[in-house]
């Protein structure tokens, strides 16, 4: 464990962009130009994918138009939300030079920590992997020698290879590929987010087909929103913006209660049983301060 620590605090972004100094904060920008740019990916069930009627949406999505509202009640002005598609390896560098303003569907690493800062935490989910329904791999010593397909610059992928140095990682460049790998016979497993990866394979042909493994993840992250650096006012804003979600999905609030059952509800895309989240939401409001709703 001590050296997976190690490892993932080694996590590769060696980017040498540098923050603009004395730039307009993310606030000003969005206050003169009434737009919130958002990076985001486009594949990624249930967080941000586009639906068959070519639809951005996902819990994400939902989560920033309830950003957009506050951030134009407190600006006093109408905003628009301007997505631009990302990927792992361009999402904090996109960040660091002003390309993007916001990404809120990342998994908090240390070593991402350096270049950007978080938001409180969305959920909560770890690295897992998706196999064959036949198959017995699902620990880490099961995958000895096995090949393991991961998308580059992810979280995942650099806790297969620090957790399992003698399986053989194949790269690929998206969750199409990675699943395409598997159901193909190049690779044994694909690593990812064990909630994206649930959520990805219900919108493929034979769901049945596969299974994510193990039932515990190999590792533990929030999933937050990043920021640029030196932005606390804009980080305050979507703080309060989670907590609120939060605190109106335990008060049973239409609204709140219809955004989680969406995505994690008995008939959402993934199925989360409501006492882990009533808990987990509990626990981030009880960092912060209780909002009260009205009723």
């Amino acid at each position: 464990m001590k050296k997976l620590t190690l490892a993932l605090l080694s996590l590769a972004f060696t980017l040498a962009l540098p923050l603009k100094s004395g730039a307009e904060t993310v606030l000003e920008r969005v206050a003169r130009t009434g737009v919130l740019t958002v990076g985001t990916p486009t594949d990624i069930v249930p967080l941000a994918y586009v639906n068959e009627q070519q639809e951005l949406v996902g819990y994400s999505v939902d989560f920033l138009n309830l950003l957009k509202d506050q951030i134009q009640t407190q600006l006093g002005r109408e905003i628009a939300l301007q997505f631009v598609e990302i990927t792992p390896s361009d999402g904090i560098p996109k960040l660091m030079s002003e390309e993007v303003d916001i990404i809120c569907n990342a998994g908090f690493s240390w070593e991402r920590d350096k270049f950007v800062d978080f938001s409180l935490s969305m959920g909560i989910s770890g690295t897992q992997i998706l196999v064959k329904q036949n198959t017995n791999l699902g620990s880490i010593d099961s995958l000895k020698g096995k090949r393991v397909a991961a998308i580059p610059k992810t979280i995942a992928e650099q806790v297969i290879r620090v957790s399992q140095p003698d399986a053989t990682v194949v790269t690929v460049e998206s969750m199409q590929q990675g699943f395409e790998a598997v159901e193909q016979g190049k690779v044994d497993a694909f690593a990812a987010d064990g909630i994206i990866l649930e959520g990805y394979q219900q919108t493929v042909s034979q769901p049945n087909a596969y299974k994510v493994v193990p039932e515990q993840p190999y590792n533990r992250q929030g999933i937050a929103c990043m920021v640029p650096e030196n932005n606390s006012k804009f980080l305050d804003t979507i703080n309060f913006t989670i907590v609120r979600l939060m605190q109106g999905y335990l008060a049973q609030e239409p609204s709140s209660v219809e955004i989680i059952e969406r995505w994690f509800g008995s008939q959402g895309i993934i199925t989360v049983e409501p006492e882990l989240i009533r808990n987990y939401f509990q626990d981030v409001i009880n960092s912060r301060e209780q909002i009260f709703i009205q009723q």
